[in-house]
Parts: C-alpha cells; structure tokens; sequence
C-alpha cells in the first residue's frame, strides 16, 4: 500500500482540507492518506478549538486513514522546527509521498528554492541577522533578506504562509534524506489570513474561527456551508457537551495570574522569552482586560502577533528554554497514534516491522521531555473546561485509545 502523508491542525477541518485530501490521493495515486495532526497546541500558538480527538474523528470522516499526533515540542515551533517534526514522524510511518497545500502550486519551484538557498544560506543567514538589527521581525527581515539577493524573480515567494512551510517541507525531507517524494496542491479560492466568511463553500480556517468567536450563538451555524457535515455535527456537539469552543480568552485568567506570580528570572527562562522581554510581558500585563488587550499592547513592529502567542503559549505551559532545547536534541521516543480507519489498520499491520519507534495507542508516561511537556500541555489545555468534567477529561485523555472508524 502506497501512503501520501499530509501536516495538518484541522482548527477546524474544513471543505478546503477535504479538498486537500482528495487532491493529495489524486496526485500521488496512494492507497491511503497519512495525517500528522497538531495535538491541543497549534503552530500560530493558539489552543484548538476543540479537542485533537473531535479534530481526529473529523479527519477520518473526510477521507484520512491514519492520524497521529505531532506533539506540543513541534506543533508550537516556528516553520522549520515545526516541518522538521512533522516529516521526521512521517519518514517514520513510511510514506511514500507528502503533499502541502501552497500558494504556488508547483513542486519543482520548491525543490528549486531549497537547491538555490543552499548556495546563498551563509548570506542569507547575515542578512537576516541584519534587518532583525534594525528592528524588524523575523518574518519580514527574512523576506527582506530573500530580495536583497537578488535572485531569479522566477523564483518561489517566501512571503505566502504556505510556501514558507512547503519550503521547509522539502528541505527536511533533503536534509534527513528521506525517500518522499514531496507534491503540492494549490490553495482554492480562499487566503490563509483570510478574515470573513465568504458565500462560496470554501473558507479560510481563520475566516471561521472568526465567525465562531464574534457570534457564539449563530456563528456555527453560519459557517455550516464552509465545512463538511461531519465538522458541523461535532463542533456542535462539543460546544454543547463541554460549554465552549476553545479559545485564548478562556485562558487569560491563568496567562494573568502566571505572569503577575512570577518573578522576572522565571519569565526570562520561559521559551521564546528573549532580548528583554519578560520585561515588557509584565508591564503590558498590569493594564490588560483580555487577552486582545494584551496582546495590543505586546506588539511591535519586531514582534509578530504569531511570535507573542506561541510566547503566551509557553509561559502558559510552563516551558523553559532549557526543557525545549533538551527536547529537540533527543531522539522522538515514540509516535501517537490518534486514529485509524480499517485500510488505515491494515496498513499499520503491513507495515509494522519496518518501523524503529515505538507507535503507542495510550499516552506513555515517563521521563522523556516530549512526553512530560506532553502531558502539561494537555492538562492546561483542559483546564477550560467545567470544573463538573475538567478532572474526569484530564483523566480520559491520558487512558483513551486511538479511534477506530469501521
């Protein structure tokens, strides 16, 4: 059986995502699709709406076979760690393909870039390091970066979301001299940053979570042409059974409390705290109402919204630069397996002796870094919750076994 892995948050999943999915199998001519999905933490450094087993069972609804867990170490990592994780895992799980969404469209400009950018990496490195001097974020100092060389203007734009992780996509997969074979699908209709739901049934998972939070008691429904039956049916579910769709405001009153309890040292040593500025987390926190406000207030030009809330994302969890940088220099312990379908079940089987990891269907507790983050994250991330069901949930998710979709 030939597998096609994708990278995917499914925050939520979306008509767009299953039209991924079906290109993804067309493309490649795979048997089966392999998504590594975002546990409780995503990328943007947001909590998911809803829990990673309501985004799993949405998956296998529309058309995934296999989904495991890219966990907390990764999913809330700028792109190149983020990818490095992500294709590591599915190297892992033996696919033949991986295919990404992307503003281009066309595979051979990424592969291109990655050839051209080894040339330039030394200088491109210097440049960045420059423009960040004066004062710009990293996004934009490496696009800055890109046009002082003064490529081909044939070459592929690092300024789109997607191309900059399709990007790094390829140049994991070079770096860990994987046998994937990488494939891209065009973006449809809809812009990542897109902000208003639009008429037509493709939306940005921006534009709907958008429309959830300004109108708690219709936005569903509203989105309800954007996203396939099965997402509108356990998005409904989950925001009547547990009160809520997740979001940082639920939070804020722990993120508060955190940064006025604690000590500078503390808030320097979180990860992704640095040139000063736990400094400036504590002072913009006296004034803040909401977490909006605070972040508002938080930003500048050097800082990006996306760079402060993976910050508010780690000081929220408790994690230190020295827990991450202990993490990310050991070996992946052990693979999550979230949910399957029977082809997915299948090919598991087939393909089990030519894996080196071990691919657990409980959480594993233990001393490893990646699982003691892990397990805080999920904690907190919970902690949304009622208090009626908060202990119980904590103490499902740390039992529950994989999904299995007949």
């Amino acid at each position: 059986m030939k597998a096609v892995g994708i990278v995917v948050e499914y925050n939520p999943f979306h008509n767009g995502h299953l039209y991924h999915v079906t290109e993804a199998k067309n493309q490649t001519g795979a048997d089966l699709v392999i998504a590594v999905m975002s546990g409780s933490f995503l990328q943007r450094g947001e909590p998911a709406l809803c829990s990673k087993w309501y985004r799993t069972e949405m998956a296998l609804a529309n058309g995934v076979d296999i989904v495991v867990e890219l966990p907390y170490l990764y999913s809330t990592q700028k792109a190149e760690l983020f990818a490095k994780g992500a294709v590591t895992i599915l190297a892992e799980m033996g696919v033949d393909f991986l295919n990404f969404g992307s503003e281009s469209g066309e595979i051979d400009r990424f592969y291109s870039l990655v050839e051209t950018m080894e040339q330039y990496e030394e200088a491109f490195n210097r440049l960045v390091k420059a423009r960040m001097k004066e004062g710009l974020s990293y996004p934009r100092a490496t696009a800055e970066a890109f046009k002082q060389l003064e490529l081909d203007p044939a070459t592929l734009s690092l300024q789109e979301p997607n191309n900059i992780l399709g990007y790094h996509y390829v140049k994991a997969i070079r770096e860990g001299n994987y046998a994937i074979q990488a494939s891209t699908t065009p973006r449809k209709q809809a812009h990542y940053h897109e902000q208003t739901l639009p008429q037509s049934a493709i939306a940005s998972a921006t534009s709907i979570r958008q429309a959830l939070c300004a109108d708690k008691e219709n936005g569903l429904s509203q989105s309800k042409h954007v996203m396939p039956e099965a997402t509108f049916r356990l998005l409904s579910d989950y925001q009547r059974t547990y009160t809520l769709l997740h979001t940082w405001e639920h939070y804020f009153p722990l993120l508060h409390y955190k940064v006025m309890a604690s000590p500078i040292e503390s808030l320097r040593a979180s990860y992704e705290c640095e040139e000063g500025l736990e400094y400036r987390v504590k002072e913009m926190m006296m004034t803040a109402v909401s977490f909006e406000d605070w972040m508002t207030k938080m930003k500048t030009k050097r800082y990006t919204w996306t760079r402060l809330q993976r910050l508010a994302t780690h000081l929220l969890t408790n994690t230190t630069k020295e827990e991450m940088k202990a993490g990310l220099a050991t070996p992946l312990p052990y693979i999550r397996l979230l949910g399957m379908t029977a082809a997915g079940r299948r090919y598991l089987n087939d393909t089990k002796k030519q894996r080196q990891l071990p691919l657990v269907t409980r959480f594993p507790k233990g001393e490893a870094v990646m699982s003691r983050l892990e397990e805080r994250a999920t904690a907190i991330y919970l902690s949304a919750l009622p208090n009626r069901i908060k202990a119980e949930q904590i103490q499902q998710e740390f039992k529950r076994s994989p999904i299995r979709l007949h």
